[in-house]
């Protein structure tokens, strides 16, 4: 190879290696059971199993909301819902002029002012309005919605600033687009992000290979014997749901093939994770944190919490499916235990960028590059999240959590506090917030949760 091409390829391949590309794909409501790799009984995604055994998997993955709006709010920016004014799912008829304002700092700016060409395809969530638009907070493109949700066949989808009806499955439909870029931006360095859609409900119609796994399916579900639990509704959905996290896993299948066939498969970073977990019937509910009874007969509903309405901070509802491949850095195949929250992006894919969380940024998450490379030291595994309510139901919850505790306190509906041991507890069944023998480890976690509060300014923790 001559001495000059030599040089010019070594140059190209540091640049890749100080500032790779960046493909973040994001799902919608997906469990972080949902996923073959977790040992569901019935989920078919092979393609996500295979992005996953690329890099690490971090089953201990973690939203600080369980729910929309707030989630990807804390996502981009590395702060509470509360700290922005965003506590809850943004609702287009009640506020529609509500969003995340143009002053909060995201890192996808940091990283288009760091020379990443940036694109988001899909779901954003964060406001209708154009001065909420993605391309004010650091999106150079942008195809998708604004909204909160859209069909899941024939979606009216914004492109080039102008709305029109896009033909065929929603998740191809992006996938198609997510394509797209990739060609358009080969060179790179580049930041996409690719926020599908599915599995938020309306489920069908999906392509009939993502249906055929499930048709006729009597799955397993949790908790059958559940009083009053409409079994038969909860086989439906299950079978519904399963088959819209399989239409992404078919398309996540056609992303990391065309990676590949670009040659872009080493110099890319990709993050896959969902914006908050989900239930299944799981203790009588389906839904997230302002979860639905799917019962036959509903518990009496009290001032603040309508007949139907069951909100939480549940396990099932706070944890994602989390992976993250970093060729030439992350051991394919490793398994980080550590407890990681949507928080940590921010401050994780500047470093991996190469660049810098600006001075004087307030960014509550930590960097979690020393934990995905077997580094990290003393890692603080306690989780703090919180979730005001103010749509179906109204709530104040705030929560602690650490490997084997959890508290949750809501500061308007004070007789709704729990505390559940989750090494004997995990699903979450048995509230001990009045058992005698836990009230020191309710007293010690009671006060780390308000220093929490009080540190990023929570005003219901007090002076």
């Amino acid at each position: 190879m001559p001495r000059l091409l030599l040089v010019l390829v070594l140059a190209l391949g540091l640049r890749a290696a100080e500032h790779p590309n960046i493909l973040f794909v994001y799902t919608d409501d997906q469990a972080g059971w949902a996923l073959e790799l977790s040992g569901h009984p019935h989920a078919s995604t092979p393609n996500m199993d295979s992005l996953f055994k690329r890099g690490a998997y971090l089953p201990n993955s973690f939203t600080v909301t369980p729910v929309c709006s707030p989630s990807r709010a804390s996502l981009i920016t590395s702060r509470y819902g509360s700290e922005l004014g965003l506590t809850d799912w943004l609702h287009p008829g009640r506020e529609p002029y509500m969003g995340i304002e143009a002053s909060a700092l995201t890192w996808p700016e940091v990283l288009q002012q760091a020379g990443y060409s940036t694109g988001l395809v899909g779901k954003w969530h964060l406001g209708l309005l154009d001065e909420h638009h993605p391309t004010k907070h650091g999106y150079g493109y942008f195809m998708g919605f604004r909204g909160g949700g859209t069909t899941p066949a024939d979606p009216i989808l914004e492109k080039g600033g102008e709305k029109r009806r896009f033909k065929g499955l929603t998740a191809d439909v992006l996938t198609n687009e997510a394509l797209e870029f990739l060609e358009r931006e080969k060179d790179g360095p580049f930041l996409l992000s690719l926020h599908y859609r599915a599995p938020h409900a309306r489920w069908l119609p999906v392509a009939p290979e993502d249906w055929a796994p499930f048709d006729g399916l009597d799955p397993i579900i949790p908790n059958p014997g559940f009083p009053y639990l409409d079994v038969e509704r909860v086989r439906r959905m299950t079978r519904e749901y399963l088959a819209s996290t399989k239409s992404v896993d078919r398309n996540i299948g056609r992303v990391l093939a065309r990676l590949d066939a670009l040659g872009l498969a080493e110099t890319t970073v990709i993050v896959y994770t969902s914006d908050h977990g989900y239930n299944m019937g799981h203790s009588g509910v389906w839904h997230k944190g302002n979860g639905h009874y799917v019962l036959t007969r509903n518990p009496p509903p009290t001032a603040n919490i309508p007949g139907g309405q069951r909100p939480n901070m549940w396990e099932r509802s706070i944890r994602v499916p989390t992976a993250v491949v970093w060729p030439g850095r992350v051991k394919p195949g490793s398994v980080v235990e550590e407890t990681v929250s949507n928080l940590d992006w921010f401050p994780t894919l500047t470093a991996i960028a190469g660049t810098q969380v600006p001075d004087g940024s307030v960014v509550r998450g930590r960097d979690i590059s020393p934990v995905l490379l077997g580094e990290a030291e003393n890692w603080d595994n306690s989780l703090f999240g919180e979730y005001s309510t103010h749509h179906q139901s109204r709530t104040h919850m705030r929560m602690l959590r650490t490997p084997r505790w959890k508290l949750v306190r809501d500061f308007l509906n004070p007789e709704r506090d729990e505390f559940y041991d989750l090494s004997a507890d995990p699903e979450e069944t048995t509230n001990m917030i009045y058992h005698p023998k836990a009230q020191a480890v309710v007293d010690r976690l009671g006060a780390r949760l308000l220093a929490r509060m009080r540190a990023h300014g929570d005003r219901l923790a007090g002076p």
